[in-house]
């Protein structure tokens, strides 16, 4: 079964650190874009990352540039994303979905990625 877990999420105080871990099975991550997207109440789904398959290029929403860094290690099946300076407007679920294919460059687009995991909540709140 293919399947995409999102772990790590919690409760932060702003200014806080966390990293959301994405661990797939039922495949390999080698040939898949990740990205990483978030959706608040009442809000839209939207992207604040990704990494490609291939040359590991990738790509942040403007609002979490120099806070998030995104990362993925093949030998584990797995995926991240370092959250730094957290401000309450960061929270959110958090998804992250693969795309199979082979790129440089990773497309910033939910309608692009094929396998979505269940989300993992994020608050920043003091």
């Amino acid at each position: 079964q293919v399947q995409l877990v999102e772990s790590g999420g919690g409760l932060v105080q702003p200014g806080g650190s966390l990293r959301l871990s994405c661990a797939a099975s039922g495949f390999t991550l080698d040939d898949y874009s990740i990205g990483w997207f978030r959706q608040a109440p009442g809000k839209e789904r939207e992207v604040i990352s990704c990494i490609s398959s291939r040359e590991e290029s990738t790509w942040y929403r403007d609002s979490v540039m120099g806070r998030f860094t995104i990362s993925r290690d093949n030998a584990k099946n797995m995926v991240y994303l370092q959250m730094s300076n957290l401000k309450p407007e960061d929270t959110a679920v958090y998804y992250c979905a693969a795309r199979n294919k082979i790129e440089r460059l990773c497309p910033a687009g939910a309608t692009y990625y094929d396998v979505w995991g269940q989300g993992t909540q994020v608050t920043v709140s003091s």
